[in-house]
């Protein structure tokens, strides 16, 4: 009878520590992001290979912006400030111009300091070609990047980006408005 109890003891405990396995991300997706060559605000070269191990939001900007960018790039000022209180590190926030020719290295620094960004886990990203941008933002980030052929202002989704440290995008979210911070802060812990 003792055997039987152990036996039976032993197969709920297995059941349960089964359920018990490493916390996934609610609506992951598994979107590979392709190789990249970049300049950053210092006038350095950035590529994939460098963010390999950390876990980064991005998104896609740019300074002439008239209306989505100067909120979103607030937006990730403010998801900046909470992943310092929330003390988590190897987390990268990247932006990548959608304007390249307008965005130089020294015009990105030049924006992201009116917003109060912290350079220290924040990269701005631009000297490619607009049909680099394009393709790259089509075929890793499945979104839309058009520059008109009039007028500067650049289509764009509003997304934020959440890239695990292989370098694959797990999840989207909103960076206009309404940002769900808490689930995004969530959503890199479980990551790390």
């Amino acid at each position: 009878m003792k055997t039987r109890s152990y036996f039976v003891f032993g197969l709920v405990l297995i059941l349960l520590l089964s359920g018990c396995g490493k916390k996934q991300i609610e609506n992951a997706v598994n979107w590979p992001i392709k190789d990249f060559t970049a300049t950053n605000q210092q006038n350095k070269q950035i590529g994939l290979k460098d963010l390999k191990g950390k876990v980064w939001v991005s998104a896609f900007i740019f300074t002439s912006c008239a209306d989505v960018c100067p909120p979103m790039t607030a937006n990730m000022v403010k998801l900046q400030k909470k992943l310092k209180e929330e003390n988590l590190k190897d987390v990268e926030l990247v932006s990548f111009s959608v304007d390249p020719t307008v965005d130089t290295p020294e015009v990105l620094t030049n924006y992201a300091k009116q917003f109060g960004v912290e350079f220290s886990n924040w990269t701005l990203l631009t000297g490619y070609s607009q049909e680099f941008i394009e393709k790259f933002a089509t075929e890793s980030f499945k979104t839309i990047v058009k520059k008109p052929v009039e007028g500067n202002q650049v289509i764009h989704q509003t997304y934020l980006y959440l890239v695990d440290q292989e370098g694959n995008i797990k999840k989207t979210y909103s960076g206009y408005k309404d940002v769900p911070y808490e689930e995004i802060i969530n959503d890199i812990k479980t990551l790390q």
